[in-house]
């Protein structure tokens, strides 16, 4: 890769990097909290600000946007303008943007904390914390759009798409799953509520961390393998596949819902479709890593990111599954859908982000990464976290949905889940743990390390 015109300083590609592994630390720490209330719920049920239906939407809201899609943008930063060949527009902007974004997540925490809340899933935050979300978005669109037209390079490789297409989708279908238009309520009537918030609800996986992902995904394996991609064709078919089928599928969240069929009948036939944009972008990425793995065992920046494509194959095949009205029957509403939401933000955009940061951390610090063992050792407790999480979740899930099914009440079924419950805060001690050394690692790499790093 040509070097650039000046000594470019990373500024905001640190700021995403400390951001992201900071709020890891936190967001990690309420799921672990969360869990720990399941299996004992009158812990602290005497502190308000810590019982479970506060702690849950901090939990969430954390993972989202203070630890993965921060650590994708961070490595965002870093190699747009290398693929661009330019500078960033602005890193003055883009420390404003870190900035601004930190003080969103700590509003989020204090509001949600002290009961101000929306009450929409994955749309909890009050107005005010609402417009930073949209302040800071509207920030990263300005500073990547600007870098995107000041640059020497004329053609756009995909990761430059995906990069700038998240962040374009998200400003508008953030503002919309919000209702930001009404501060009052943060939420419209009845089902057309419904229907707008799960539009809103899985885009926020479909068309901000997926492309994020897969951005950084199609950047680290080809570096990582030094091979070129093995298709830019599929590159882009992969691309707009994506933004066609995933934005129709929100609904099948509401089949049990009085939603119009014809709605519903989209939002199935488009989830079982994404295995059209999903197997593209496996092929494409798996076989410009064939007979190179040695390569991408030996980078653990890559490491992660390829575990995170293996696990993309996994959560969008059971996607597509739970879509079906005869599945749901049994999986909705119990920790079945738990279980996949968490191989779907950790395993795949969670590993990718984690794989996205330790790839690009050396090259920002021009020193060699810290401790190769301790990001290694983060990689398995992560991957066996997450893997337990599946396993456990959907047994437990399997479980509920059963019984539930053969008319037992909710209550008579809790005796039967606990154990798995007491496994699932286990792993997330285990998962909590990986987070505090992974924030030791990046710190250490970043401002107290003395080795030399040759890119």
């Amino acid at each position: 890769m040509p070097s650039q015109a000046s000594s470019p300083t990373y500024a905001t590609a640190k700021g995403f990097c400390i951001t992201s592994a900071f709020w890891m630390m936190v967001a990690t720490f309420m799921g672990l909290l969360g869990a720990t209330e399941l299996i004992a719920p009158d812990l602290l049920e005497n502190v308000g600000w810590l019982v479970f239906g506060r702690v849950r939407p901090i939990h969430i809201n954390l993972v989202l946007f203070g630890f993965v899609t921060p650590g994708l943008l961070g490595a965002a930063f870093y190699y747009l303008p290398r693929l661009l060949r330019t500078d960033l527009y602005s890193e003055k902007l883009g420390v404003i943007t870190v900035l601004i974004w930190n003080l969103s997540l700590v509003s989020t925490v204090v509001s949600l904390s002290a009961g101000y809340s929306q009450g929409r899933e994955y749309a909890e935050m009050i107005w005010p914390v609402d417009m930073l979300v949209v302040v800071m978005f509207l920030l990263v669109l300005y500073n990547l759009i600007m870098t995107v037209r000041q640059r020497r390079e004329p053609v756009l490789y995909v990761s430059v798409w995906y990069a700038c297409a998240a962040i374009v989708l998200t400003s508008a279908t953030y503002c919309l799953g919000n209702v930001i238009w009404r501060p009052n309520t943060g939420a419209l009537v009845g089902i057309p509520d419904a229907i707008l918030l799960w539009f809103y609800g899985h885009n926020i996986f479909g068309l901000l961390l997926t492309p994020l992902a897969l951005g950084v995904t199609y950047y680290v394996i080809p570096k990582a393998c030094k091979a070129p991609i093995y298709s830019h064709t599929l590159s882009l078919i992969g691309f707009w596949s994506l933004l066609v089928v995933y934005t129709h599928i929100g609904t099948h969240h509401l089949l049990q819902a009085p939603v119009p069929t014809w709605l519903k009948v989209i939002s199935i036939v488009d989830s079982v479709g994404m295995v059209i944009p999903v197997m593209v972008v496996l092929i494409n990425i798996w076989y410009t890593a064939k007979g190179r793995l040695g390569e991408i065992h030996a980078d653990v920046g890559a490491k992660f990111v390829f575990t995170g494509t293996i696990m993309y194959f996994f959560v969008s095949i059971q996607g597509s599954m739970m879509a079906l009205p005869q599945v749901q029957r049994v999986t909705h509403f119990n920790n079945w859908v738990v279980g996949h939401a968490h191989v779907g933000v950790l395993g795949f955009s969670g590993m990718i982000a984690l794989g996205g940061l330790y790839y690009v951390l050396p090259k920002l610090a021009g020193k060699p990464l810290f401790s190769k063992f301790l990001a290694d050792f983060q990689y398995w407790m992560v991957l066996i976290g997450v893997s337990g999480f599946t396993i456990v979740l959907t047994i437990a899930g399997l479980i509920q949905g059963n019984a539930w099914l053969n008319g037992e009440t909710v209550y008579r079924v809790l005796p039967e889940v606990h154990l798995y419950y007491v496994l699932r805060a286990s792993l997330g001690l285990m998962i909590f743990t990986s987070a505090l050394l992974g924030f030791y690692n990046i710190i250490r790499t970043l401002y107290f390390n003395t080795g030399e790093f040759s890119s």
